[in-house]
């Protein structure tokens, strides 16, 4: 086999399928989000981001930053090592019991990402429970499949969000049998919700844990930013909570919440805890500060709901297809790899509008996406001017429209 050429045969393919990534070259300016400089080969200019998981802002906000410079006056840049070795430092006990609070769980534990925490502790609790099954939602995050794939436990797939699906599996399995429920809160390509409450009645029915990705949804749902189950008051139903520092905090890293001695379980097998370098002492203090933060302001969620509600509306007066959910995600279809892409091209260099094509294998082909997350500190202009942009790309690609009746 001639590796050379295959490998540039894979990304010719790539290429010609309107799938080949390309990284914009942008820098965020400090306290001005979602604005940023666009550097190129031609030169530089001004860019509005429109697709960052930055939901809040909060990699922008004062506290954060504050926190964060006093920690590296304090502590100096790194970790000094894996947690178990030389790499604790107060800044990560600190963060670990503000998200035990955050979620009402007795205990926390830290992971460099969102991940890292999923492989590491769906991968240690599937291999180290005998006879283990993993019941997954179809539609899990990559991160979540590679964990259960890394455990090597049985795994069982069951059809997204369908109730009548996973109460069959379970009903096939032995009431003894030790089981995990394995799904997500927010899904972040259709924005849908999951059904936590009727999936809790389930577990509880057959004898199975719960084990909740809430990375899409802490920090924006709930009194204090707990997430979705926070909101419907599901917090004590769940037996792992997992989330992301990397989103709506605004900073790195990622977390699971439950019970003492489940996180001292993983803590004390994970691989990928126990052999990785622990983030750095200033990004735990960012983090906690911004959890600190959102547990007392609700302003922040309640301008993103605000901006959310305002660009569907503006969507459906000029007829552009996007998929209802009750999420802040907007996916807007295309429904073309190669037009997607041209969109997402031409908006950056004809408009200064950032926003990713999302295509396969990300999601299924035909489903490509622009994928829109309007935060609190885009203003009304920044809507009139993705508004007039996008009105303006959907004529020159002549792509169909939604009729008003329709909506």
């Amino acid at each position: 086999m001639q590796i050379d050429r295959y490998i540039a045969d894979r990304l010719a393919q790539l290429r010609e399928e309107g799938n080949y990534r390309v990284f914009a070259d942008l820098e965020r300016h400090r306290g001005a989000f979602p604005r940023a400089t666009r550097r190129s080969g031609s030169g530089s200019g001004p860019v509005t981001i429109w697709c960052s998981n930055d939901y809040l802002g909060m990699g922008q906000h004062p506290d954060v930053l504050a926190a964060m410079h006093g920690a590296l006056d304090r502590s100096g840049a790194g970790a000094g090592g894996t947690r178990n070795i030389s790499g604790t430092t107060h800044d990560h006990v600190a963060l670990e019991a503000e998200l035990a609070d955050l979620h009402g769980k007795e205990a926390a534990l830290l992971f460099t990402s969102g991940y890292v925490s999923n492989w590491a502790a769906l991968g240690t609790l599937g291999a180290m429970l005998p006879d283990c099954l993993i019941l997954s939602d179809a539609l899990n995050h990559a991160s979540m499949i590679e964990g259960i794939r890394h455990s090597r436990a049985d795994r069982v797939i069951w059809t997204h969000n369908d109730m009548a699906d996973l109460e069959a599996k379970l009903a096939a399995q032995p009431l003894e049998r030790p089981k995990i429920i394995a799904f997500e809160s927010v899904y972040s390509m259709d924005g849908d919700i999951a059904p936590i409450a009727e999936i809790c009645d389930l577990a509880d029915r057959y004898n199975a844990m719960t084990y909740l990705d809430e990375v899409h949804a802490v920090g924006l749902y709930g009194p204090r930013g707990g997430g979705v189950a926070e909101r419907e008051g599901l917090m004590e139903r769940i037996t792992v909570i997992e989330g992301t520092l990397g989103k709506a905090f605004g900073v790195v890293g990622g977390y699971i919440a439950a019970s003492a001695d489940l996180c001292d379980f993983v803590r004390s097998f994970a691989s990928g805890f126990i052999f990785t370098t622990a983030l750095p002492p200033h990004v735990a203090a960012g983090a906690c500060a911004s959890v600190r933060h959102l547990k007392q302001s609700s302003i922040e969620r309640r301008i993103q709901q605000e901006r959310v509600a305002e660009l569907r509306a503006r969507f459906d007066a000029i007829g552009l297809p996007h998929v209802p959910n009750p999420s802040h995600i907007i996916p807007l279809m295309v429904g073309d790899p190669v037009k997607c892409k041209f969109i997402s091209d031409t908006l950056l260099d004809e408009f200064g509008i950032y926003i990713q094509p999302i295509n396969y294998p990300t999601v299924p082909k035909g489903t490509e996406r622009l994928r829109i997350t309007p935060s609190p500190v885009h203003d009304p202009a920044d809507l009139d001017r993705l508004c007039t942009a996008l009105e303006t790309l959907w004529t020159r690609c002549q792509l169909a429209r939604m009729p008003r009746a329709a909506q």
